[in-house]
């Protein structure tokens, strides 16, 4: 099943959903002919786009919306905040490439602070899937909690057989605990090659693909920080504002102590072809692993 699909069914399961978007139309191209009016595009206004959503919202409708994550997420920052946040309407926001995704463009349609932004807003919740699988397990939840959502947008590919999921819990991979790697969304593929190489270093590792970052599974963190010898953390974003800031701060509330080794972007990223920027950007699962072997030398 592709995204398009999933909501397709949630639709026809649900006659008070609607879909909007701000012409971006990329993955969810052929809804307007299956869904009809149910389908709103606004064209290139995303202010427009959140406050439309709000009004439906308020009739006792649920209405995701899509847009770029940049323009969403900054562009549309005081209606989100003041429309869908304050009054805690069941509006999904979508951001279309995300963190790093924004390959091929410049600093203007990269959203690095996407993340901070959101969590600066006491009722949105946040879901940053690894892949297309895990958007689509966890949209139906989602819709169904009938709260506000931050979502970022993923169609990768999945590589592993997630295991079920739960709106505020953590997924863990691996059973080591020399070092513990947290990710969220499309790096948690790069995470997982950083543990398997630590394996065959010697080292015993696992990842915690932390999934929604509101709510956010404080157990499994406060468990990991106390057994583990070492926590990674790998994102696409700015070192303000999401996971390394989340784990920081649990440490800081709760007196803990742990070695962390950030991984996350310091401005913006350079513009290009994905694997180009990943090299560059130092984002690599050989250079993290090198700089993790080198940490503990």
């Amino acid at each position: 099943m592709t995204y398009e699909q999933l909501l397709t069914e949630l639709v026809e399961d649900n006659e008070f959903l609607y879909i909007m978007t701000a012409e971006n139309r990329a993955h969810i191209r052929q809804l307007p002919q299956k869904i009809g009016g149910k389908f709103i595009d606004v064209g290139i206004a995303e202010q427009t786009m959140i406050g439309m959503a709000a009004g439906l919202a308020l009739q006792g409708n649920t209405v995701i919306t899509h847009a770029l994550a940049s323009f969403l997420t900054m562009r549309s920052f005081e209606f989100i905040r003041t429309d869908v946040g304050i009054a805690e309407l069941p509006v999904c926001i979508v951001g279309f490439i995300p963190g790093i995704l924004s390959e091929a463009n410049g600093p203007t349609h990269q959203s690095l602070e996407d993340i901070g932004l959101m969590r600066l807003i006491p009722s949105m919740n946040i879901f940053s899937p690894m892949d297309e699988e895990e958007l689509i397990n966890g949209m139906t939840h989602i819709v169904n909690s009938k709260n506000p959502w931050y979502i970022r947008y993923s169609n990768q590919p999945s590589k592993i057989q997630h295991k079920p999921f739960e709106i505020g819990k953590a997924e863990e991979i691996g059973e080591g605990n020399d070092i513990v790697i947290f990710s969220h969304g499309f790096l948690c593929n790069e995470a997982l090659e950083v543990a398997s190489q630590l394996e065959r270093n010697g080292f015993s590792s696992k990842v915690v693909n932390m999934r929604t970052l509101r709510p956010f599974d404080e157990e499994v963190i406060i468990r990991t920080i106390l057994d583990a010898d070492v926590i990674c953390i790998i994102e696409d974003h700015f070192s303000t504002g999401a996971l390394f800031t989340i784990i920081s701060e649990i440490i800081a509330l709760r007196g803990l102590s742990a070695t962390l080794l950030p991984f996350n972007l310091r401005t913006w990223h350079k513009s290009g072809l994905l694997k180009d920027v990943m090299q560059y950007e130092t984002m690599t699962a050989e250079y993290i692993t090198q700089k993790i072997m080198a940490s503990l030398q």
